[in-house]
């Protein structure tokens, strides 16, 4: 114990550092990825009725993005932790921005399901890449807070996003191209950028910083470590293990209902609101709303679930806060009580993300921790098929958006309910490993 209390200032310097020097690079890069993803939410405001897209056609083309991006999602982790994170970031960036501006070439159904499976398969293993490498850099005790920090990027993506994709879907006409395909294009060129920048900001590992003194390089090293030596004999550290142990295949069911949520929403937030007949810019401006209070709920969320040490809870009553309100917001009626019932939603599951990927990465480490957090991810992100696809076929069976906010408020409260059946990683799990 007493090397741990030398090295604690050096180690608690360390972890400050590493969060200042990666961290904001890492939230701008998924700022930048989340909406490249979803931005076809605002691009469809205009895109379906120009290519004469029925719902159930974008609601498809909209998901068949999670096809691809889940099949790769493992390999691409596993190619992560063999080539370094900072090589294959970048490459992983590079290739969705090329294939996120090719967007703007959509002319037919067919295209339209083409290119965003090329934009999943391009985009598969770059969230659970982040995860395992923050494994790389933050101790257990941290991770909450940090990976609600990395995640408050995709609310904070539509605050942002919302009002510019309305911006650029008023350029409809500049230079005889269409806003929609402005905004494929504008917002796919910046992916590019920080996908050559993050080959001189991403540092593979501590060893490797030279912006950290030895002292703190050894301090974080000693402490990593030692967890994933504890981890090893009291989780998952081999492939085999990790891919099928019920463990880690419940902590994937968990986040299927969860994804479910963050994109059955997502990509349908624009239409909803845009059912009260209002103009693009309006529309962006009030969907970023629900964003900015769920990127502050993400931060101190994570930060409280941090300090008490405790997680089922912490993932379980956002998420059934978040169903409370989506089936309010189904009778919610007019403007105004539709907004505060989509914010509550918004916000609840989105806080329950920071204390839920504190789990796996508890759990898991090695080559577990590379395809387990990647199995995870792409059980979950089965969801950004599902979601959308059976929101999309509601809407056209029904005419309205009510009983699509009914099924995802069914799917966050079993979500809730599946959060409270979890245990905290112990010994119990080398029994189970057995």
């Amino acid at each position: 114990m007493k090397h741990q209390t030398d090295d604690a200032p050096s180690l608690t310097s360390a972890i400050h550092k590493a969060t200042v020097r990666l961290i904001p690079f890492l939230c701008l890069a998924y700022t930048v990825n989340f909406l490249d993803r979803v931005n076809v939410g605002f691009a469809a405001l205009h895109m379906n009725e120009d290519l004469g897209f029925s719902p159930s056609v974008y609601g498809f083309g909209a998901g068949i993005f999670f096809l691809g991006y889940i099949a790769f999602e493992i390999p691409s982790n596993l190619a992560l932790r063999r080539f370094g994170a900072r090589l294959w970031i970048a490459r992983i960036m590079v290739s969705w921005g090329l294939v996120a501006c090719a967007m703007a070439l959509v002319h037919s159904q067919t295209s339209f399901y083409v290119t965003r499976a090329l934009l999943g398969i391009a985009e598969a293993g770059f969230f659970p890449g982040i995860i395992l490498y923050l494994t790389y850099w933050f101790p257990a005790a941290e991770r909450a807070r940090i990976v609600a920090l990395f995640m408050a990027s995709v609310p904070l993506a539509t605050v942002i996003g919302g009002p510019v994709s309305g911006a650029l879907l008023e350029l409809d006409g500049f230079f005889g191209f269409a806003g929609w395909q402005w905004l494929f294009v504008i917002q796919g060129i910046p992916a590019v950028l920080l996908g050559i920048l993050a080959l001189k900001v991403l540092t593979g590992t501590p060893h490797d910083a030279d912006w950290l003194s030895d002292s703190e390089k050894s301090a974080l090293t000693r402490a990593l470590d030692a967890e994933a030596k504890e981890t090893a004999e009291t989780g998952y550290a081999d492939l085999r293990a990790a891919l099928t142990r019920p463990r880690v295949l419940a902590l994937g069911g968990l986040y299927f209902l969860m994804v479910t949520g963050l994109y059955g929403i997502g990509f349908w937030m624009p239409q909803v609101i845009g059912g009260f007949g209002l103009d693009p810019l309006a529309v962006g401006f009030l969907t970023a709303i629900p964003y900015l209070f769920a990127a502050v709920a993400m931060v101190f969320w994570g930060r409280h679930s941090d300090a008490t040490g405790e997680r089922r809870w912490h993932i379980a009553l956002p998420l059934l806060l978040a169903a409370g309100a989506f089936a309010w917001s189904a009778y919610s009626g007019p403007l105004l009580p539709t907004m505060v019932a989509l914010t509550i939603a918004t916000l609840g599951f989105y806080a329950a993300f920071g204390p839920f990927w504190a789990m796996p990465t508890a759990l898991l480490t090695g080559a577990g921790a590379a395809a387990g957090i990647a199995l995870v991810n792409s059980m979950g992100n089965a969801a950004g098929f599902a979601g959308p696809y059976i929101v999309g076929v509601l809407k056209e069976a029904t005419g309205s958006f009510s009983a699509a906010l009914l099924f995802l408020a069914a799917a966050l409260a079993l979500g809730g309910l599946m959060a409270l059946c979890f245990r905290a990683p112990g010994p119990d799990a080398q029994t189970a490993r057995s």
